[in-house]
Formats: C-alpha cells, structure tokens, sequence
C-alpha cells in the first residue's frame, strides 16, 4: 500500500514524467555528479517541486531528479542527499525512497565522498563497501510500528550486486577496494583520536552519510550497492589540510573516473539473482 506523504511527488512525476518506470535508484554523492551526463532520454525534475524531496544545503548537491536510462536499466538518478548534519534529523530520505520504491525500484545504488584510513587506500580511490559502523547508533526507524522495524542489517549491502560491481569495475580496468564505511555524523571532521578508533573497530573509511538511507532501503526490501569516491585520508594520516572545500576539489579531480565506472556497473547489473532477505 502506498503511503499518503508519498502521493504528491508519484502525482508530480506521472504528469512530468509518464513513462518513468524505473528499477534502479541511485543516490548522488559528492563527486558522482557525473553520472547524470550518462542518463539517456534524461527527464530532469528538481527537488523545489516534488513534495517531501530535500531542498540542497549542501555544495556539490544540486538537487535534481533525473529520470531515464543507463544501458538498459531503466533509472531513477538522485543529484544530492539530505544529511543528518544538516537539521539533526536522520530521516530526511524517507520519502524519497519511497517515491522510488512505488515507482518500480528494486536495487537502490548509493554513492559518498569518504575519507581513507588506509595507506593502501589514497585520494582517488575507489571503494565498494560491504558493511558499515554507524557510530552515532541513530536510526532513520524510530517511530515506526510493527515487528518489521527490527530489520537484520546482515548483508545490507547486497554480496551479489557487489560481485558484480567488482566484477565490472575491473572489465574497465579498475580495481575496487572493498571494506567498512563509518558513518561520522558531523558536520566536523573527525579528530585524529576519533580515527584511531575507528581504524581500532574495522573501519576502512568514514564519511557523513549513506548509513541512513540504507537502512531506511533493507526496511523497505530494497538491495543496496554502495560505493565511495575517497577524497582525503583521515585526520592525522596526512598532511592535508580538511575542509569541504578540499573534499569538493579532490572529489571533482576523480569524479569523471568515479561516475564512468558507476554508469558501467548500473548499465551492467543483473537484477534477476535472487535478493538478499531483510
């Protein structure tokens, strides 16, 4: 049953865009927004008028729905995120998500610009994640009823889409490193303390969203593939100075890299294997 909150945006996009069918959702991280440039037959609807969708805060974000086709995969391409940093709330992509859902969503591809704590791991990396840390221990499901809110978060990020990934990411030549992603909730960079830590529980990076919205995603049965365009080392690993003005320089500086294997592993994916269970 669809939910009422999500009504307005589906009427919106059945006017502006009617035949949008798509499989895969994917949300835009800084760096990715390359991507958009392989979106073919691209129906662009901006945030401003779908209701419930977040308003960009955030440079980098531009705040567009995209919708069209990657290769044969009918697409649903989200430019910019909401973040917890930004109002406190974790739960600000509900209802986009569910808008994509009721569209036809299957498989939700999510992107981050993320710092490294890895030596082998520099700036341009990219990385496939396989599990997280959400260290805030914030939850996008509180208030929800019923027994389904207690969602297993095993394997949230689905093993077969990320066989694949790896698989496709390296028929262009490019090796994906795999490991943990922390979510830091910011808006402040972490401490070199902070990062020892997180390197100390199994982190491989750390960045400022994703953890959310998949949650919010194995709630609602979606599969989830997520990948992080590595941006910095982690505070104390460099020299480097943080700022977001850094990240977005050195996310630019990979972008095009990042959002051309992206747009391979979409238009590559095969959605038939059997999905991994909420």
């Amino acid at each position: 049953m669809t939910h009422p909150s999500v009504l307005p945006a589906l009427h919106t996009i059945d006017r502006l865009a009617p035949k949008a069918h798509p499989r895969i959702a994917v949300v835009l991280g800084s760096g990715w927004g390359g991507l958009t440039a392989h979106v073919q037959d691209a129906v662009r609807i901006p945030y401003a008028n779908l209701e419930g969708f977040p308003q960009a805060t955030v440079a980098g974000h531009s705040g567009e729905l995209w919708l069209g086709h990657i290769g044969a995969h009918p697409v649903a391409v989200m430019s910019g995120r909401k973040h917890g940093y930004e109002t406190g709330a974790v739960d600000g992509m509900r209802i986009p998500l569910q808008v994509l859902q009721a569209l036809g969503c299957e498989v939700l591809v999510q992107t981050n610009a993320a710092g490294s704590l890895r030596a082998d791991m520099p700036p341009q990396s990219l990385m496939v994640l396989n599990d997280h840390l959400n260290l805030p221990q914030r939850s996008p499901l509180v208030g929800e009823s019923g027994s389904e809110r207690f969602v297993s978060m095993v394997d949230a990020y689905d093993p077969a889409l990320r066989a694949q990934a790896l698989a496709l990411a390296a028929q262009r030549g490019v090796s994906l490193h795999e490991g943990v992603y922390a979510w830091a909730f910011g808006p402040q960079f972490e401490t070199p303390a902070e990062i020892r830590m997180m390197a100390r529980l199994g982190a491989d990076a750390v960045g400022m969203s994703t953890v959310p919205e998949t949650i919010l995603a194995r709630h609602a049965g979606l599969r989830v593939l997520a990948l992080s365009l590595i941006t910095n080392m982690g505070a104390g690993l460099s020299a480097e100075h943080l700022s977001h003005a850094h990240t977005l320089s050195q996310a630019q500086a990979g972008g095009d890299l990042a959002s051309g294997v992206l747009a391979a592993i979409i238009g590559g994916l095969d959605l038939n294997p059997t999905p991994s269970q909420p």
